[in-house]
């Protein structure tokens, strides 16, 4: 029976985390940088890998959007770049730095990141982005905080 109740709680935050997600996604502009990608201003010299974005003043949030995941999605060309969006659907990218003030975008995206979902050659792209939890993530923090519902057999 508890195995019962603890599926149903992780299916449920699935399909919650998935859906609210979607539901509330911002629209904004994504530009990209080249590497290196460090030092940062999140991490310093710690190499975060290739996925990751620098975030402009609309979401740095005095630096608490340091290690936050955004997901993006190419929504369209800023240019007369025709149909750059390509590649997957979507791309997650965690944030590592910071975009000063005068930043193109909303969300500067490693080069690797950007052309995984535009034509690189398109510069900058109109995007939809919201950040994002795995949902098993959530699943077990759910769990260990005690939000999940118990049964006693």
């Amino acid at each position: 029976m508890v195995k019962v109740g603890i599926f149903f709680c992780t299916a449920i935050a699935f399909i919650v985390g998935f859906s609210i997600r979607e539901a509330i996604a911002h629209t904004g502009t994504a530009t990209f940088y080249t590497p290196p990608y460090v030092p940062s201003a999140c991490h310093g010299y710690k190499d975060d890998g290739v996925m990751v974005a620098a975030a402009s003043d609309a979401i740095w949030d005095d630096g608490a959007a340091c290690g936050r995941r955004y997901k993006i999605k190419c929504k369209r060309g800023t240019n007369e770049s025709p149909h750059p969006c390509r590649g997957k659907k979507y791309v997650v990218v965690k944030i590592v730095d910071y975009c000063p003030s005068g930043c193109q975008g909303t969300i500067d995206l490693s080069q690797e990141a950007f052309a995984s979902i535009a034509d690189p050659n398109a510069g900058k792209i109109k995007i939809y982005f919201h950040q994002y939890v795995n949902p098993i993530e959530l699943s077990l923090l759910m769990l260990l905080s005690g939000v999940a519902p118990t049964y006693t057999v």
